[in-house]
């Protein structure tokens, strides 16, 4: 009877150290998941400081408000393109001296914020003023000053982008392609940011109403002839060694199956090869060309260079379209090649892939703001170019400079040409409308050819000819950019 009672206390003992053992594993478990929560909450607070003080549900922006004076938004030359004024009562208001002229891109603070005032919303709310200074500033019953942010936007190009652009809706992107600064961004139709307040209840409640949009990051367009620059890198790549050996007869349009492709205004170019189709912007030949191009492969250039993906910026921005499969139809494949069908594209997308082939085919990411200082003018964080990645070889970005130096030269853009600097460039007139005599003018280009220092790309909307409206505007501001 002895031995059964220890050989049961025996049994019970190790179900005990069994259950004890069990309960000790769900314990260290939930301990290790617990440090893991907390470990991972404290690392994505500090990579995130900025979204999470920005986000509008977090209390710790609205004391950063009642603390701090918000700083001021500065063009590259150090003038003003925001600031906040406080009266006598210690009331605020936010003055933006440029008024129209920098609406979309330096955007507006009050009713949600926009652009630039969005973008670097987490540094303006801050501020990295001296100890000394805050005491001085609480004795008085003042705010601390907050800091101030220093984009890298010209004055003197966005001026002339803005009034270059006149009474068109359409949008102008100036941008250096070694290092992707954002030199000017205009889109009209604008609005006044002084006045935000008063206009905001109107523009909410116009249906019709596209005054807020940035046509530069956010406007989808056919991109029309422009996109013979992604059709004819497609073509070199499939044609490496033979690409130079094309020919076609152009009588002013190109008839295949049901499909009639035309040359813009009928134009018949005669006997073209592969640069003069690029340079005059032979519809009927690039429809040739697109028929023999490989599906799949350019569904990869596409990929390649970016459209239906993700771009590499901080701001606010739509995707571009163009979905090329093996089923595409011929129809489809001769409207894509050049550039109309389904295909949109963003003036900022289009700048983009200017930029890698002025770059060696490397695109570096577009950036707006150069710096950021505190109130006595200390750096606080400094903004550096930064290589996204190879769009193309150096050798493809080499071939596509000289197909677009030939339309300066002999093309649709010879009003760049002659000049005290060298160009390279692309038009486009890009149908919209059912109409056919309705288009949109497009022109994307960098100078000099050679060695690019700055690029230009611009739409101006139901204007007609790149070749006669988009391109002396870029003329224009390759002509302020060079002192000519």
């Amino acid at each position: 009877m002895k031995l059964k009672t220890s050989k049961t206390k025996k049994k019970k003992s190790g179900k005990q150290k069994k259950r004890n053992r069990q309960i000790l594993t769900v314990t260290y478990l939930f301990v290790a998941l617990f440090l893991g929560m907390m470990g991972y909450t404290c690392y994505y607070a500090i990579t995130n400081q900025q979204e999470l003080i920005n986000n509008s549900y977090n209390s710790r922006q609205e004391l950063l408000v009642a603390q701090n004076t918000r700083g001021t938004i500065y063009a590259s030359g150090r003038q003003i393109l925001a600031q906040t004024q406080t009266d006598e009562n210690g009331d605020e208001t936010r003055i933006y001296p440029y008024a129209n002229m920098f609406a979309h891109v330096v955007g507006y603070a009050s009713n949600g914020k926009y652009g630039i005032e969005s973008l670097s919303n987490y540094y303006l709310i801050n501020s990295n003023a001296k100890l000394s200074d805050k005491v001085a500033s609480e004795v008085s019953g003042e705010k601390y000053p907050g800091d101030n942010v220093v984009t890298t936007l010209d004055v003197d190009l966005q001026e002339i982008a803005y009034q270059s652009l006149g009474a068109y809706k359409g949008a102008i992107i100036v941008s250096e392609p070694s290092t992707g600064k954002i030199l000017a961004m205009v889109s009209k139709p604008d609005f006044d940011p002084n006045e935000i307040d008063a206009i905001w209840d109107g523009l909410l409640n116009d249906e019709e109403s596209s005054v807020l949009l940035n046509r530069v990051t956010q406007g989808l367009y056919p991109p029309g002839s422009t996109f013979k620059i992604i059709t004819a890198l497609e073509y070199i790549r499939e044609n490496t060694d033979s690409y130079s050996q094309y020919t076609f007869q152009c009588n002013g349009r190109f008839t295949y199956g049901q499909d009639t492709i035309n040359c813009y205004h009928g134009t018949a170019h005669g006997q073209v090869d592969f640069i003069r189709s690029f340079a005059k912007s032979c519809n009927s030949s690039f429809a040739n060309i697109g028929l023999q191009l490989d599906r799949s492969s350019f569904a990869d250039t596409l990929e390649d260079l970016l459209f239906n993906e993700e771009l590499p910026v901080s701001f606010a921005y739509n995707k571009s379209k163009l979905i090329i499969e093996e089923s595409t139809s011929d129809s489809d494949i001769m409207q894509a090649a050049i550039g109309q069908g389904t295909t949109q594209i963003t003036p900022l997308h289009l700048n983009m892939i200017t930029n890698a082939i002025a770059n060696d085919g490397v695109l570096m990411k577009p950036y707006l703001v150069d710096h950021v200082e505190n109130y006595e003018g200390t750096l606080i964080k400094q903004f550096s170019p930064s290589t996204y990645k190879s769009l193309m070889s150096e050798e493809e970005a080499g071939i596509l400079t000289e197909l677009m130096q030939a339309v300066v030269e002999s093309g649709t853009g010879t009003k760049l040409s002659g000049l005290a600097y060298t160009a390279a460039g692309k038009t486009g007139s890009a149908e919209y409308s059912s109409v056919k005599t309705d288009s949109h003018a497009w022109f994307t280009g960098f100078a000099p050819a050679e060695n690019p220092e700055i690029s230009v790309t611009i739409i101006i909307e139901g204007a007609g000819s790149g070749g006669d409206y988009a391109v002396p505007i870029a003329k224009r501001i390759f002509d302020a950019y060079f002192g000519v």
